[in-house]
C-alpha cells in the first residue's frame, strides 16, 4: 500500500499515517513547503533537509513553460535537476491556468492559454498535464482540473465539476497506459492523485467524490477552497467532505493554510497541506510564533535581543535577534529572505510535528484547544 492510517485521534477525525513514495515515507499529517519553479525560494536544499522537509512542491504549468519538461526529462527528472533527494508533489497546473482568466480558454479538450511570460499559445489537456508530470518524475501527480471560481452560479459549478470528473477518468487512463511501460518512465512508482471539485454545493462535492472513487485513485485532493470564499464557509463544505472520501487514501486540502487553518483541517480528518504562505510572508517581514505573526519591520524590535521565538530551535532563532533580522529587512538584503524562511517554515514544519505528537499520546483535542487560546483568530484569514 502507498499510504498506511496508523494511529486515528478518539476526540475528532485526525489521523496519523505514512504515505510511501519512491523517495521515501512521509509522515502525515504534513506540510509540504511550495517549491513552484523548482526551488523553495531563498532556501537550499540543505536548509530544507535540515528542517526535516520530506515532501515538497513543484509546479505543472511553469515547469513546462520554462525550462520545458522535455529538457527535464533529459535530466533525469526533477530531483536530479533540483538536487532534491526526498519526495515531490506537482500541482496539474490547472489552478495556474484558472489565474489567467481571460488568457485562457476552456473547451472539452483542455485548456488553450497565453502563457504569461512571452505570450505564445499553449493548450494544456489531462493527457498533456500527465505527460509534463511523468517528465518531471514527481512522486506524486495531480490530475488536471478546473477550479470554479467563488463566488459562481450552481451551473457554472455542476458544468465544471463535469469536465473536471471527465478529465479525471482522462488523467488515469493515460497514467495507467503509461505504467504498462516503465521503461520510459523518468520514475515508474509515480502516484496519482484525484481532485475533488463542485465548489460551496454539497451535493455536487459528494457527486465529484462518487466519481473519483469509482475511477480509483492513490489519493485525493479537496480543491476549489480557499479562493474567496469565507473562512466559515470553507471549514464547513471541508466538515462534509472528508467523511465522504476512502480512509485508506490521502486527503491533501489544496493551497490552504494558516497555522490554525492546519490545525483544524487535520482536526477535520485532512492528512496533507500546502501553502505560499510561510514562505510569502517570510519574505514580505512577517514571521510566525504560536502567539500569532510578528512584522519585523516595526520599530518596537529595533532593539530586541530575543529570538524569533524563545523556545524555537531552527537556524535563525539559534543564532540571531529580532534587531538584526529588522535590519536586514530594512536594509533589503537577500539574507533576510533566507533567514526569514528558514523560520516559518521551521514554524510550520514544526507544528505538523507537534500535531503528529499529539494523536500519538491522544491528547490532540487537548493540543488543538491550547493551540487557538494562544493564537489570534485574526491571524487566520
Amino acid at each position: 500500500m502507498s499510504f498506511q492510517v496508523l494511529q486515528k485521534d478518539t476526540g475528532s477525525r485526525a489521523r496519523l499515517g505514512k504515505l510511501t513514495t519512491p523517495h521515501g515515507d512521509v509522515p502525515t499529517p504534513i506540510f509540504m513547503p511550495v517549491g513552484t519553479q523548482g526551488t523553495v525560494k531563498a532556501m537550499l536544499p540543505t536548509m530544507l533537509r535540515e528542517i526535516d522537509a520530506r515532501i515538497i512542491l513543484g509546479n505543472t504549468y511553469h515547469l513546462y513553460l520554462r525550462p520545458g519538461h522535455e529538457l527535464l526529462k533529459t535530466f533525469g527528472g526533477l530531483h536530479r535537476f533540483m538536487a532534491w533527494d526526498r519526495a515531490i508533489l506537482t500541482d496539474s497546473g490547472g489552478f495556474q491556468v484558472y489565474s489567467l482568466g481571460d488568457l485562457r480558454t476552456i473547451s472539452e479538450e483542455g485548456v488553450t492559454f497565453r502563457s504569461h511570460l512571452d505570450g505564445s499559445l499553449h493548450t494544456l489537456s489531462p493527457e498533456k498535464s500527465i505527460e509534463v508530470q511523468q517528465c518531471l518524475g514527481a512522486d506524486v501527480m495531480m490530475c488536471f482540473d478546473e477550479c470554479a471560481p467563488y463566488p459562481a452560479s450552481r451551473e457554472y459549478v455542476s458544468r465544471s465539476m463535469k469536465m473536471s470528473m471527465f478529465w479525471a477518468g482522462r488523467c488515469q487512463a493515460f497514467h495507467a497506459e503509461a505504467q504498462q511501460r516503465p521503461e520510459e518512465l523518468v520514475n515508474p512508482g509515480q502516484l496519482l492523485f484525484g481532485i475533488v471539485q463542485g465548489g460551496m454545493y454539497q451535493d455536487l462535492r459528494a457527486e465529484s467524490v462518487a466519481q473519483l472513487v469509482e475511477i480509483g485513485f492513490d489519493g485525493y485532493g479537496i480543491g476549489g477552497l480557499s479562493v474567496g470564499e469565507p473562512k466559515s464557509l470553507m471549514f464547513e463544505v471541508l466538515e462534509q467532505t472528508t467523511p465522504l472520501l476512502p480512509e485508506d487514501a490521502p486527503r491533501y486540502l489544496m493551497g490552504v493554510g494558516t497555522p490554525l487553518d492546519l490545525v483544524r483541517g487535520v482536526a477535520l480528518g485532512v492528512d496533507m497541506f500546502d501553502c505560499v504562505m510561510p514562505t510569502r510572508n517570510a519574505r514580505n517581514g512577517s514571521l510566525f510564533t504560536k502567539t500569532g505573526k510578528i512584522v519585523i519591520k516595526q520599530a518596537q524590535y529595533r532593539e530586541d535581543l530575543r529570538p524569533v521565538e524563545e523556545d524555537c530551535t531552527c537556524y535563525t532563532c539559534r543564532n540571531f535577534s529580532r534587531a538584526y533580522l529588522r535590519h536586514l529587512f530594512m536594509s533589503k538584503e537577500i539574507l533576510s529572505s533566507v533567514l526569514n524562511t528558514v523560520h516559518n517554515l521551521h514554524f510550520y514544519l514544526d507544528l505538523m510535528t507537534r500535531i503528529r505528537k499529539a494523536i500519538v499520546t491522544s491528547s490532540f483535542d487537548e493540543f488543538k484547544a491550547q493551540f487557538e487560546n494562544g493564537y489570534p483568530e485574526k491571524d487566520s484569514n
